[in-house]
């Protein structure tokens, strides 16, 4: 990797991690610039997913202050997150690496309807709390979805926290940010968990790792100070000609 690509991969960084930290999506920034220096796929996704782990702590700490009292949810949540990250990355390494190829471009596109109508079910959620519609407080669906979420972020990874939103914003009866406090914790849990595994079972591109985690957690910092000041259309239209990006430099090789 030349000096300016290790560039952009650490600018990259910092703009996953200050996305990640205010609504997620962040791998959709690093995976097409590390897809675009050469890195295959799984590599690329594998590296990106450990790269991340340190922006996802420093996100979790910037939002420390709203996680008081969610020790209880935090916990149960925490072991669907846990259990589903395993598996998404069992799945990952154990799987030809001709089905991520395969199957990466769905997720991806998956992922960017996702962040296109994360601006609805924001206002889908707040229109229930002021009907005073009480959540079902860690029911089975939520800790279903929270398991098939984790599945889906220790696979890829990309726009779990906006499933992680939506879930707990339709499921929960509480305030954004606190939930949004609980997205970074649970993403965390599932990168966390990814990562521990693929260091015993797939092959790591260091360089990108670094890179990435010292961006990631500058980026996480932002995220949560002044992340939720950017202008929302703005920051959703990146993703999504990032994410497209990808998809059509996936889909051509």
């Amino acid at each position: 990797m030349t000096f300016w690509e290790g560039l952009a991969v650490l600018i990259a960084g910092v703009g996953a991690g200050t996305i990640n930290t205010v609504v997620g999506s962040g791998t959709l920034i690093t995976f097409p610039i590390l897809l675009a220096f050469g890195l295959p796929p799984v590599t690329a996704n594998v590296s990106n997913t450990l790269g991340l782990v340190p922006g996802s702590l420093s996100g979790a700490i910037g939002y420390r202050r709203e996680l008081a009292g969610q020790g209880h949810r935090l916990r149960r949540l925490g072991t669907a997150s846990l259990l589903g990250g395993l598996l998404g990355a069992y799945l990952l390494v154990k799987l030809p690496s001709k089905a991520f190829d395969t199957i990466v471009p769905v997720l991806i596109l998956l992922a960017l309807v996702l962040v296109v109508i994360q601006p609805r079910v924001a206002r889908a959620m707040a229109a229930r709390r002021r009907d005073g519609e009480a959540g079902s407080e860690l029911g089975p669906l939520l800790l279903i979805g929270v398991f098939l979420a984790g599945i889906y972020g220790g696979y890829f990874g990309a726009a779990q926290g906006v499933l992680l939103i939506a879930l707990m914003g339709m499921l929960l009866q509480d305030g954004m940010q606190r939930i949004n406090a609980a997205k970074n914790v649970l993403a965390l849990i599932v990168n966390g968990a990814a990562a521990v595994f693929f260091l015993f079972a797939s092959h790591i591109d260091w360089t990108a790792v670094l890179l990435i985690a010292a961006g990631s957690v500058v980026g996480g910092q932002l995220g949560a100070k002044v992340g939720r000041r950017l202008p929302p259309v703005a920051l959703r239209g990146v993703i999504v000609v990032v994410g497209l990006i990808a998809v059509t430099r996936m889909l051509i090789s």
